[in-house]
């Protein structure tokens, strides 16, 4: 029997031969056995917010819906262990009663906890690395079905590559993340001309903890965000438009009802406005017909392996399309920019690079796939997407 598994967007559909939704660590274990000894390829679907085919297999896909939760907390460690599965929209509450939140996150927080750690996703913030750089430690299923346990203390080299690692050296079951105490934020929102914005820039981003901004093309305006932590108590603010005060959890999130596609690359912060500025360009001559924004934001440098933000400061810039309509050639000449400007490509979204380009982005690249290949030395979580950009060795 096959089943049928669709992403998010629309953009990648697979038909496997088996779907398992574990609800124990020893259940995934003995899925992830059987899959070997079925010789079948398994891949981990989360919320399906991945745009390219990460998630697709002829093989064993296996949800991990039934392994979601807080694990635990520990004050003196300042950490917290989730349950892989966990989305992170379900993270916020059970956290703050227990007194903590995450550090950082992006706007969209439909995500698993473990797919967002695996591909790297961000939120903004140029002292702040995206949600990988949290993970302290991880319980991992390894190829050959047994849950192994990795750290930062213990384990150093492994975790910078666990951190970002596409599912390919083998499947979370819990992570700890380090956490903060329980803060609320500020929002801010306002729209000024694109030129102002950008005049303006530098100083936003200096003087907020997390600054972004969309441009819109149709009218040239960009629709600004600033977060910064605060001691005022949660309100709404009614007296100041475009204001509000909250629980960390609830003002990261922006509600995201029209499907898309995407396409983000990480660029090194310095040429960040100049790459800003040609893809506006592009879109204003070639691709005039595009009405979705671009997205501005900015991420710390980390020394994760296959992170975009290895080794330096970035600004990420990510366009849109919407799912109904076609996104090929636009994306494939703003790649064109992109690469120009030294970008790589966020793990989870739209781009066209093989193993042949990949491998110059990443000074790290051969130890990834040393311990790549230790930990799964058949090859059992390498779909057809994962070889095309990690080679076939």
């Amino acid at each position: 029997m096959a089943y049928e598994w669709t992403n998010w967007s629309g953009s990648v559909t697979c038909h496997p031969a088996e779907m398992a939704t574990p609800s124990s660590e020893e259940e995934l274990a003995e899925v992830v056995r059987r899959a070997g000894a079925s010789n079948r390829i398994v891949r981990l679907a989360g919320t399906g917010h991945s745009f390219v085919p990460l998630c697709a297999t002829a093989g064993c896909l296996i949800s991990l819906d039934e392994l979601q939760g807080l694990e635990s907390t520990n004050t003196d460690s300042s950490t917290a262990t989730i349950l892989a599965g966990t989305k992170i929209h379900a993270i916020g509450d059970p956290m703050r009663e227990a007194g903590f939140s995450l550090a950082n996150q992006g706007d969209i927080d439909k995500q698993s906890i473990a797919g967002a750690i695996s591909t790297g996703t961000h939120g903004t913030g140029r002292g702040l690395g995206s949600i990988s750089t949290q993970m302290t430690a991880a319980r991992m299923v390894t190829a050959d079905g047994e849950v192994r346990e990795f750290s930062l203390e213990q384990t150093p080299d492994a975790m910078r590559a666990i951190r970002v690692s596409l599912g390919a050296l083998g499947i979370l079951s819990a992570v700890q993340l380090l956490v903060k105490p329980a803060y609320r934020l500020h929002e801010r929102l306002w729209q000024v001309p694109i030129a102002q914005c950008l005049d303006e820039l530098d100083g936003h981003i200096a003087s907020n903890h997390h600054f972004e901004f969309f441009w819109y093309p149709s009218t040239d305006l960009a629709h600004m965000k600033s977060l910064n932590p605060t001691d005022e108590p949660p309100n709404e603010l009614p007296e100041r438009e475009g204001e509000r005060i909250d629980h960390s959890a609830r003002i990261f999130p922006t509600e995201r009802n029209n499907k898309f596609n995407e396409c983000e690359y990480a660029i090194p912060a310095e040429r960040g406005p100049e790459c800003f500025a040609k893809i506006r360009a592009l879109m204003q001559s070639r691709h005039s017909d595009v009405v979705w924004p671009v997205e501005y934001r900015t991420v710390a440098a980390d020394d994760n392996y296959l992170s975009p933000n290895h080794g330096r400061a970035t600004v990420t810039l990510s366009i849109h399309q919407a799912n109904t309509l076609p996104y090929e050639q636009f994306f494939e000449d703003a790649q064109d920019i992109f690469l120009r400007h030294q970008g790589r490509p966020h793990w989870g979204k739209m781009h066209r690079l093989s193993s042949v380009e990949l491998c110059e982005l990443y000074p790290q690249w051969d130890q990834f796939h040393s311990i790549r290949r230790e930990l799964d030395p058949h090859g059992r979580f390498m779909n057809d997407h994962l070889r095309r950009i990690f080679g076939n060795d």
